[in-house]
C-alpha cells in the first residue's frame, strides 16, 4: 500500500468510486480509495438501481444528467457491462397541481438540455398497456430515463479509474486522521498510514462517524427504505412475449410508488410514512452488507394504489422485501463540496439518489479539488449550506420528513413545519401575535407574510398566485407609500479587526472597503473565473474595525471562506456576531419620521447620506449600527443592535410608528420590492456561474485596484466580450401565474436563448416582473423575448433596470 497519495478517497460505494474515478480522468492518477470491506457493501449493493433524471434543483438536475449521459459510454470505455436499461420514466398527474409541478420542472429541464415529453392519458396507455389511465390528467414522460446494474456501474468506474493509475484499497478500514504542520492529512488504517493532500468522505451510512474524526458533524443520517420484488407477472409474460418492449419506470407521484419491470414481475419502491431514520449514532460494528426485515404492514396503502392503478400486480406474489439504509439530508440533497472548518477535507455524503448522482457528483468535486472551482452553480449542494442549528435530534425528524415527501407536489412557497419552530429571535412571539406566517431558512423562523385579522393565517402553497398574494401586495404598498419594519435578525454578521483587516477585504472583494469611518459599501467576493461567490455589505466602523453582513443562508458558507482566506499572521481578527446582533429594517417614506422620534442623531440628508452608518442609541438601546441601506428600495436603515434589546427596539418604534402608518414586512413582500429594484439576490441571480461583469455590476468592480480575487478572469472577459447579460423583463398576459426562477427565455418562436433567476409579481409597479440571463447578442433594451411559465409561453420586453424609481429619488429622500 502507498504511504503518500495527493488524494484518498474513504468509501468504495458508487459514490467514492466515481469521485476517484473522475479525480483520475482529471490527470491526477496519485489517488487512492480504501474501503473497510468490499465495493458497494454500503448502501450501493441493495439499491433499486433507477436513474431518475426528475429534480427540481438546478444544481442537482445538471448532476443526475451527467451521470446519465456518463453511464451510457462507460462499458465501451471500459469492456465492462453495466447493465442500463433505457426504458424510460413515466410520471402521472392526477391534479393540476401535479401537473403545475411538471411543467415547472420542464422550465429547469430545457436550461439544463434534459430531454422530456408531457403527454396525454391515452399516450400513457400506449406507453403502458397495463395500466389504468381514467383518471389522470396528463404525464410527464423522459425518454432517457431507465435503470441500472449498482454494482456493475461501480466495478466500471473502479476499472477506468484504476486504468488511469488509481489504486484501491479493500479491507482497509481508516482508524483515525491528523491535520500534518504543512496542511497534509496522514490517514490512519488497519494497514498502515497513507499522507495526502487531499481527502474525500464518501463513506454513506458511516458519514457522521467519519466527520467525526474531523471534528465535524455532517447532517447526514439514513433512512430506512423498503422495495418490493414479486413473482413473475403472467400479464407481463404474455406482454413481452407478444413483442412489447420493456415498460418504463412508473412512478404515482400521487400515491408515492415507483413500479418497475424486474424479470417479468415488478419491484415495487414506496416511499411511506413512518419510514424510521437509523444509525444516528452510527452503525453498529455487528451491521455489515445487511438488511432489516421488511415491514409490509407500512407498505400496504401504496401496494392498494399499485393495485388500483396497475391490476395486474394484485395477482402476483411477494418474493421479497429488501428494506436497507439509505442516506438523507434534511433538505434531500446531497453534501457534495468542502468540510467547514477544517481544511483540504471534502464531503461527498447525504446521496439519496446516489446511484443517479454518484456520476455527476464525482464529476463536480473532482473539478472543485483539481481547478479549485467547480465548473457549475453547486450552491444547492455545498455541505456549509447547513449549520450548528442541524442537531442529531433535528436531523432525525428533517430526514424522515424529507422521505415521506420524496413524491409530494414541490411547490415553490411550501414550507414544511416538522423540527420547527427551533431558532427564532426575540420577538418572534410578538410577530406571531400580529399574524406572521411563518417560513424557515438556515433554522431561522422568518415572517413570510402577515394574516391581518380574520384572514385565516396559513399557506395554501400553489404554482400559481393563491391566499397571501393580496395580502403581499398590501406589504408592499406600505413600504412604497408610509412605512414598514422587517424583522431580518438572521443575517450574517462578522466583525473584521486587526491592523491587516483592510488589506485582508481588498484582496478578497472586487470593490473597495471604505476607507472612512461611517461608510459603507456593497461588494463581493469573487471565485477564479469571476463568478459570484459571496455578497457583503461592509461597513467601516473604525480604524481597523469593519461590520460585514452577508445572507441569512450563508453564515456556515461565508464564516468558513472568511476564516480560511485569512492571514496566518495574526493581523486579523474574525469574530462572528449573527447571534449576538439582532437586525430590524424601517423602511419607507415616513422612517426618517419614526426613527426620529427615538434618537437624537440627525436623520437628514447632510448628517446621514445615504450608503453611510452611524453608531446610534434608539431609545434606550445603545450601540445600534445604523445604516442608510435596505433591500427594497426606499428611504430606510438597517439597525444592527445588541441582541438583548430587540423587544426594547421594536416595541418603541411600533408605538413612534402608530401615527405614520407603521406595518409589518415580511420576505415575500421583499422580494417582490426588491425586483421591482432590479436588485440581485444572492444564490439566485448571484452565483458562480455568472461573473460579475454578467450580472451587470461592473460598478462594483474596482479595475485599477492593484489585485483582488477573480480580476484576471474579469479583465479575460472585459477583453473577449461578455457571453451573457443581466435582464430585466417585463411579462405580458399573465393572470394567475407569474414566474418563481428557472424559466427558460427563447426567441419569439425560436431558440432559447437564456433563462429566468427570478420572477415575481410586482405589486407596486402592478407588473410581472422577471429577472435573468441572456446571450449578450440578445440583451438590448426593448427586445422581445418569450418566457415559459407553467408550460405556456409569454410575450416578455427587456426593460431598462429599476421599473420602481430608476433615479433613487426615494432611496436619497
Amino acid at each position: 500500500m502507498k504511504t503518500h497519495a495527493r488524494v484518498v478517497v474513504i468509501g468504495g460505494g458508487v459514490v467514492g468510486v466515481g469521485t476517484l474515478y473522475h479525480l483520475a480522468k482529471k490527470g491526477w492518477s496519485d489517488v487512492v480509495l480504501v474501503e473497510r470491506t468490499e465495493l458497494t457493501a454500503g448502501s450501493t449493493w441493495h439499491a433499486a438501481g433507477l436513474l431518475p433524471l426528475f429534480n427540481m434543483s438546478y444544481t442537482v438536475g445538471q448532476l443526475h444528467k451527467y451521470s446519465v449521459d456518463l453511464y451510457k459510454s462507460l462499458e465501451e470505455e471500459t469492456g465492462q457491462d453495466v447493465g442500463f436499461h433505457v426504458n424510460g420514466n413515466l410520471r402521472l398527474a392526477c391534479s393540476r397541481d401535479r401537473m403545475d409541478e411538471y411543467h415547472k420542472y420542464c422550465g429547469t429541464a430545457n436550461t439544463i438540455g434534459v430531454p422530456f415529453e408531457i403527454i396525454t392519458p391515452q399516450q400513457v396507455k400506449e406507453l403502458w398497456p397495463l395500466c389504468e389511465t381514467d383518471d389522470l390528467v396528463g404525464a410527464l414522460y423522459h425518454p432517457d430515463d431507465g435503470h441500472i446494474a449498482p454494482v456493475d456501474v461501480t466495478n466500471a468506474m473502479a476499472k477506468g479509474a484504476r486504468n488511469r493509475g488509481a489504486e484501491i484499497y479493500l479491507r482497509t478500514e481508516v482508524l483515525g486522521v491528523e491535520a500534518q504542520f504543512g496542511g497534509e492529512w496522514l490517514i490512519k488504517t488497519n494497514k498502515g498510514d497513507i499522507t495526502c493532500e487531499h481527502v474525500v468522505c464518501a463513506t454513506g451510512n458511516y458519514a457522521r462517524q467519519t466527520g467525526r474524526l474531523f471534528g465535524i458533524e455532517v447532517p447526514a443520517i439514513p433512512v430506512q427504505h423498503q422495495y418490493i420484488v414479486t413473482d413473475v407477472c403472467e400479464e407481463m409474460k404474455a406482454y413481452r412475449d407478444g413483442g412489447g418492449r420493456e415498460l418504463a419506470v412508473l412512478r404515482e407521484s400521487d400515491a408515492s410508488y415507483y413500479l418497475r419491470e424486474e424479470r417479468l414481475g415488478y419491484i415495487l419502491g414506496p416511499y411511506e410514512a413512518g419510514a424510521p431514520a437509523v444509525f444516528a449514532d452510527g452503525v453498529p460494528e455487528t451491521f455489515g452488507q445487511d438488511l432489516f426485515p421488511g415491514d409490509l404492514d407500512r407498505l400496504m396503502p401504496h401496494v392498494e394504489a399499485a393495485i388500483k392503478r396497475v391490476p395486474s400486480f394484485e395477482k402476483v406474489g411477494i418474493k421479497d422485501i429488501v428494506n436497507g439504509p439509505i442516506s438523507y439530508t434534511p433538505d434531500g440533497s446531497p453534501l457534495i463540496g468542502p468540510a467547514w472548518g477544517v481544511r483540504n477535507v471534502w464531503l461527498n455524503e447525504g446521496h439519496s439518489f446516489g446511484v443517479t448522482a454518484a456520476g455527476g457528483a464525482g464529476w463536480q468535486l473532482a473539478e472543485w479539488i483539481v481547478e479549485g472551482e467547480p465548473g457549475i452553480d453547486m450552491l444547492a449542494t455545498d455541505p456549509r449550506r447547513f449549520g450548528p442549528y442541524t442537531s442529531k435530534a433535528y436531523t432525525v425528524k428533517k430526514n424522515e420528513e424529507t422521505y415521506r415527501n420524496v413524491f409530494t407536489v414541490h411547490y415553490p412557497d411550501e414550507e414544511r413545519e416538522d423540527a420547527r419552530p427551533a431558532k427564532t429571535s426575540p420577538i418572534y412571539d410578538k410577530l406571531d401575535r400580529l399574524g406572521a406566517v411563518w417560513g424557515q431558512r438556515y433554522g431561522w423562523e422568518r415572517a413570510n407574510w402577515f394574516a391581518p385579522p380574520g384572514v385565516e393565517g396559513k399557506d395554501h402553497w400553489s404554482f400559481r398566485r393563491t391566499n397571501w398574494w393580496e395580502h403581499v401586495g398590501n406589504e408592499c404598498r406600505t413600504v412604497r407609500e408610509r412605512v414598514g419594519i422587517i424583522d431580518l435578525s438572521p443575517f450574517t454578521k462578522h466583525e473584521i479587526t486587526g491592523p491587516g483587516a483592510a488589506a485582508f477585504l481588498n484582496q478578497l472583494c472586487a470593490n473597495s472597503v471604505p476607507k472612512k469611518a461611517g461608510r459603507t459599501c456593497l461588494t463581493h467576493a469573487l471565485t477564479v473565473t469571476g463568478g459570484v461567490r459571496s455578497e457583503f455589505t461592509i461597513t467601516k466602523l473604525a480604524d481597523e474595525r469593519y461590520f460585514v453582513v452577508s445572507s441569512g443562508a450563508a453564515e456556515r458558507y461565508d464564516g468558513d471562506y472568511l476564516n480560511k482566506m485569512k492571514p496566518a499572521d495574526g493581523s486579523v481578527d474574525i469574530r462572528n456576531v449573527t447571534t449576538s446582533r439582532g437586525t430590524l429594517v424601517v423602511a419607507g417614506p415616513r422612517s426618517r419620521d419614526v426613527l426620529s422620534r427615538l434618537t437624537d442623531t440627525p436623520l437628514d440628508n447632510d448628517n446621514f447620506p445615504w450608503l453611510t452608518a452611524r453608531t446610534i442609541e434608539v431609545g434606550l438601546a445603545p450601540d445600534v449600527y445604523a445604516l442608510r441601506v435596505n433591500f427594497v428600495g426606499d428611504l430606510g436603515w438597517e439597525l444592527h443592535h445588541p441582541i438583548e434589546y430587540q423587544h426594547h427596539i421594536f416595541d418603541r418604534l411600533l408605538e413612534a410608528g402608530e401615527e405614520f402608518g407603521l406595518g409589518q414586512v415580511g420576505m415575500r413582500a421583499m422580494e417582490s420590492l426588491r425586483i421591482e429594484k432590479s436588485y440581485r439576490m444572492w444564490g439566485t441571480d448571484l452565483t458562480p456561474e455568472y461573473s460579475l461583469l454578467e450580472a451587470g455590476l461592473d460598478r462594483f468592480a474596482r479595475m485599477n485596484k492593484p489585485n483582488f480575487n477573480g480580476k484576471a478572469a474579469l479583465e479575460r472577459q472585459l477583453a473577449e466580450g461578455l457571453p451573457n447579460r443581466f435582464v430585466t423583463l417585463e411579462v405580458a398576459d399573465t393572470t394567475d401565474a407569474d414566474g418563481w426562477g428557472n424559466e427558460p427565455l427563447f426567441l419569439p418562436g425560436g431558440e432559447m436563448i437564456g433563462r429566468a433567476t427570478a420572477g415575481v409579481y410586482g405589486h407596486y409597479v402592478q407588473k410581472t416582473l422577471a429577472l435573468g440571463y441572456v446571450q449578450s447578442a440578445h440583451a438590448d433594451i426593448g427586445t422581445e423575448l418569450e418566457i415559459e411559465i407553467l408550460g405556456e409561453r409569454k410575450p416578455a420586453k427587456i426593460i431598462p433596470e429599476s421599473p420602481y424609481d430608476p433615479d433613487n429619488n426615494s432611496l436619497r429622500g
